[in-house]
């Protein structure tokens, strides 16, 4: 049997038969290191890269010591972002199948707290959620932790660049003492360390060394001048075209500055950045994974958490100041043997950041003039996809096969004009060849009663729109 099998760990039959289900077959370096003392109930601090397999890395422990039948908060996981919190509730959903009903409940932040509050009256075994919003449940008494048996801080050093340290102590506190805590952080500074010492107990400290896997990946370096910064950006898509590309800025102004010039360009641009209305980070995201969006802009802290398949290049427009953050970016790209493009912007006074990427990654930067992108720049293209928001969701009892269902039948589409669809809460996205997209929608309202802008689907009406870029 190989160490990294996952029936080496001696877990129950069903649980493994459902990793097995799920492609689960051997243990992640980061799951190998973690898994046996997590089981073992000791605490962790485990610095891991995101896509490493660390929410199976800490899920599998805070499933199996909880039990199905006492309705009662008995896993806490806390996350920077709720794209990250959704991502990792989901996947902990899919590992609980092997044990029974386990629910799991996501508390975030830009959603109204009432439908929260009703779901955690039913009862929750799991809550996973970003700690502002984790305090404001625990200040109104609506989310008792007192069951808990284990907590864990994914992305510490990201929660704590947000401003988030003082929330978690404060709900650290209103955790019982005895209790699992799991730390996973991608760096682990000497003042985190500081910070958090007072949370674990007699933790055991494993580092999982990232995967500097660049072979698929080709990285270039622009040296630019301090002006034509966001030219340069437009120059790189137009000449590397892209299918889909993440453009990294240090700051959101930039990053609404340069999406607005793009879409100046023709491109199909949207930005991503913190302190955005919770609506317009879910359109966005919504439509950078379905193909209705090419170019997503966006700052290191609002894009943790997103994990797109086939993304063909990544841009540096500003040159990060953290090399494993400038790692972390460009690995995003060249992903399961596939290639991509890593291109990188520097001014002058940026070449000592690249200095410090050199000296990480163990490279010597590829320098490139833009001139040898030539001037021939073609218009671009449009995104190859429109999105459809329909105003229903999971509370309305929306499945995927219900609007794939409407669409193929009512709206006469072919099942490959179809592309991805998301079903949340309150709202479904569904993204649609561009080409027929408006025949789809005239189809689906038929002339409603209600107005033109509401379609049915099984047969009830929902109000629905385009989203813009």
């Amino acid at each position: 049997m190989s160490d990294t099998s996952f029936a080496s760990l001696q877990l129950p039959a069903p649980f493994l038969a459902n990793l097995t289900q799920l492609g689960y077959h051997a243990m992640t370096p980061v799951q190998a290191a973690t898994l046996p003392p997590a089981l073992g109930g000791h605490d962790l601090i485990a610095q891991a890269q995101t896509g490493s397999g660390k929410t199976a890395a800490f899920g599998i422990g805070m499933l199996l010591r909880l039990n199905p039948a006492l309705f009662a908060v008995q896993g806490l996981v806390m996350c920077p972002t709720r794209e990250l919190a959704d991502q990792v509730a989901n996947e902990l959903r899919r590992l609980a199948r092997g044990i029974g009903n386990v629910k799991v409940v996501v508390l975030t932040g830009g959603v109204p707290m009432r439908p929260q509050i009703a779901t955690l009256e039913f009862g929750a075994h799991i809550v996973v959620g970003t700690p502002g919003r984790i305090l404001d449940h625990l200040g109104k008494g609506t989310l008792d932790l007192a069951r808990l048996r284990t907590l864990v801080l994914d992305e510490a050093d990201r929660m704590t660049d947000m401003g988030f340290y003082d929330d978690i102590a404060a709900i650290v506190r209103a955790c019982p003492m005895h209790r699992q805590t799991l730390l996973f952080s991608a760096t682990y500074p000497d003042d985190i360390r500081e910070a958090t010492a007072r949370f674990l107990n007699a933790p055991q400290e494993i580092t999982v060394e990232a995967k500097r896997e660049e072979s698929g990946i080709a990285q270039r370096f622009y040296e630019i001048g301090f002006d034509n910064r966001l030219e340069a950006a437009a120059r790189l898509l137009a000449h590397f075209r892209p299918a889909s590309a993440i453009l990294f800025c240090n700051t959101k102004a930039r990053c609404r500055e340069l999406a607005d010039y793009l879409r100046g360009q023709g491109w199909s641009a949207r930005a991503l950045y913190g302190e955005m209305e919770q609506r317009d980070r879910d359109e966005t995201l919504a439509m950078f994974a379905n193909r209705s969006c090419t170019v997503l802009v966006a700052t290191d802290v609002a894009a943790r958490g997103i994990d797109v398949a086939s993304l063909e290049a990544v841009i540096n427009v500003d040159v990060s100041k953290d090399p494993e953050v400038h790692v972390h970016r460009i690995g995003r790209t060249g992903r399961a043997g596939e290639s991509g493009e890593a291109l990188t912007l520097a001014a002058p006074n940026e070449k000592k950041w690249v200095k410090l990427i050199e000296a990480y990654a163990q490279m010597e930067a590829e320098w490139h003039p833009l001139a040898e992108l030539g001037d021939d720049i073609h218009p671009a293209d449009p995104a190859p996809m429109l999105t459809l928001l329909i105003a229903g969701g999971k509370k309305d009892k929306l499945r995927p096969g219900d609007l794939l269902g409407a669409l193929t039948g009512d709206a006469g589409l072919a099942k490959e004009q179809v592309g991805k669809i998301q079903i949340g809460e309150f709202a479904s996205y569904v993204a649609l060849d561009r080409r027929v997209a408006d025949e789809a929608f005239a189809r689906l309202n038929g002339g409603n009663p209600l107005g033109p802008e509401f379609g049915t689907v099984k047969g009830r009406n929902f109000k629905m729109r385009w989203i813009e870029l």
